[in-house]
């Protein structure tokens, strides 16, 4: 697997490295030092609208390419980041996407939906299913193009493949120049991909998964990934997940999110998204009351990206439209 990795030259898709920023008037709302707390600005990938998930198409796309692809093939919930940037990532390298997504063409074309059309994809549409779902539809969308002639590419659920971890590790590693002394690196944990990059790169210590619903499996997934780049997969008991944060569903808001929300943008101006960096703030949180994260420790919170996403969310539009208040 070393070898295999090593032969794999990466595309160029963002701009690296992203930058990292200091919060202190969130630090100072959380209970930490005005100096405590930093955002790695990963939404600023420049792909696409941005996110984590250019860092792991780098990787995918590269591999795809060398194996002559014209065309990527991916799978997600209807809102997926790593469906639009997939997408993106097709019109850089002029490869054409298919989109397999759950959903109904009936559902809004709101948030990432409309901006998957505007790079020009074409989607196949799942219905209400979960996300295991559609791998048996992206493998038979996958027949059809080579029965008409094409060379397709199966680009993996959120990216999160031992391959596309890879640009986890890399990301790991600028944080280790950009703050030599961080102590907890704070994630959404998706499909697993970013966190096991992280832990890699990091050792399991310094990575605060939380969980966001979108896979059965968080704490394995990660481990199994993480054994696939460093060889030996980690002590289950050596990772921190964060599994209190989910609600009732992946796509449901919660309370302690639609806080976390608004309080990083009335501190901060910093605007996240209700699934992912929305969860991992809210995880930010609970640790900072738990004491899981003290005061006097250098923690960085990653910013995966995911705005769009918000806009394709009826209940955190409806959430922060109601908030506004007239001029009186």
């Amino acid at each position: 697997m070393a070898t295999e990795l090593e032969e794999v030259r990466p595309a160029v898709l963002g701009s690296w490295p992203t930058p990292l920023e200091a919060a202190p008037q969130l630090a100072r709302a959380l209970g930490l030092g005005v100096t405590d707390l930093w955002v790695k600005r990963d939404d600023l990938t420049g792909l696409g609208g941005g996110g984590n998930k250019v860092r792991k198409l780098e990787w995918l796309c590269g591999a795809a390419l060398a194996r002559g692809a014209d065309t990527l093939v991916t799978c997600g919930a209807r809102q997926s980041n790593h469906a639009r940037l997939t997408a993106a990532a097709g019109a850089r390298l002029g490869l054409r996407v298919v989109l397999v997504l759950a959903g109904s063409a009936r559902d809004p074309g709101d948030g990432n939906v409309a901006l998957d059309g505007l790079l020009g994809a074409s989607v196949v549409w799942a219905g209400d299913v979960a996300h295991e779902a559609l791998d048996p539809l992206a493998s038979d969308i996958l027949d059809q193009l080579r029965q008409k002639g094409a060379r397709p590419e199966l680009i993996p659920y959120g990216g999160s493949s031992v391959l596309g971890a890879r640009g986890y590790v890399a990301c790991g590693r600028e944080l280790l120049h950009q703050a030599p002394d961080l102590v907890t690196v704070v994630t959404a944990l998706g499909s697993g991909g970013t966190m096991a990059g992280l832990v890699h790169a990091l050792g399991a210590g310094r990575v605060l998964g939380v969980d966001c619903g979108a896979i059965e499996q968080p704490a394995e997934t990660v481990r199994t990934l993480v054994g696939g780049l460093a060889g030996a997969a980690p002590d289950p008991t050596a990772l921190r997940i964060r599994l209190d944060h989910v609600g009732a569903g992946y796509a449901v808001l919660t309370e302690p999110v639609m806080a976390a929300l608004t309080l990083a943008a009335r501190t901060e101006g910093l605007i996240l998204d209700p699934i992912y960096t929305g969860r991992a703030l809210a995880g930010l949180m609970s640790a900072v009351a738990e004491d899981e994260i003290k005061p006097g420790e250098r923690t960085i919170l990653l910013h995966s990206g995911g705005l769009p996403g918000l806009f394709g969310h009826p209940g955190a539009v409806a959430r922060s439209v109601g908030a506004l208040t007239e001029f009186s």
